[in-house]
């Protein structure tokens, strides 16, 4: 076919180009890209300038809220750690406020237990004491009436004069006593 065509160029005389189209064509063609050119420059154009210009105007408002995010969680965290440290400085404030209050309770019952103990160590002492001294005035008065009934056994007589026979027992106590003390001192 090719050979068809440059044999049918070459009997009209003219050269012709099978890659170069008719001028009428370039024309039309030509005519057609511009006004769809122009179309596309008043039309498709600022559309998608519009479009590209709102994703970008987007895209940047996301990253300054993703900033604006980013600096107010860095601030909350800042925070948190903030009263997290003083929490736990709070905390162990308590709990040496606490030790010392335990300390003081203790060192509270300790001296309430001794003045107690101090309190009925010395009120056992003045309940034995009087004890003793309610045991020693019953046997003094006891061994007394005893002796006496012994030495009026003895004599023969009963000792009716109970000043005299109280001096009597009395001496005889003390000097026994006395006597007893020496021992004990030796």
């Amino acid at each position: 076919m090719l050979n068809a065509l440059v044999t049918y160029a070459a009997e009209e005389g003219e050269s012709y180009n099978p890659l170069l189209p008719a001028t009428y064509d370039i024309v039309w063609s030509a005519v057609c890209f511009v006004v769809i050119l122009i179309i596309f420059w008043r039309v498709a154009l600022p559309r998608m300038k519009k479009l590209l210009d709102e994703r970008s105007a987007a895209i940047e408002g996301n990253i300054a809220k993703a900033d604006e995010a980013q600096r107010k969680a860095e601030a909350a965290l800042e925070e948190y750690t903030a009263q997290l440290a003083d929490a736990r400085k709070e905390a162990g404030e308590i709990r040496d406020a606490a030790r010392e209050d335990g300390k003081k309770i203790v060192a509270e019952a300790k001296e309430t237990a001794a003045a107690e103990a101090a309190r009925l160590t010395s009120t056992a002492h003045a309940q034995i004491e009087a004890e003793r001294q309610s045991a020693l005035v019953s046997l003094r008065s006891e061994v007394g009436s005893l002796a006496l009934d012994l030495a009026g056994g003895v004599i023969g007589e009963t000792l009716s004069d109970d000043k005299k026979a109280q001096a009597v027992v009395d001496r005889f106590l003390a000097e026994l006593e006395a006597s007893e003390a020496e021992k004990a001192s030796k």
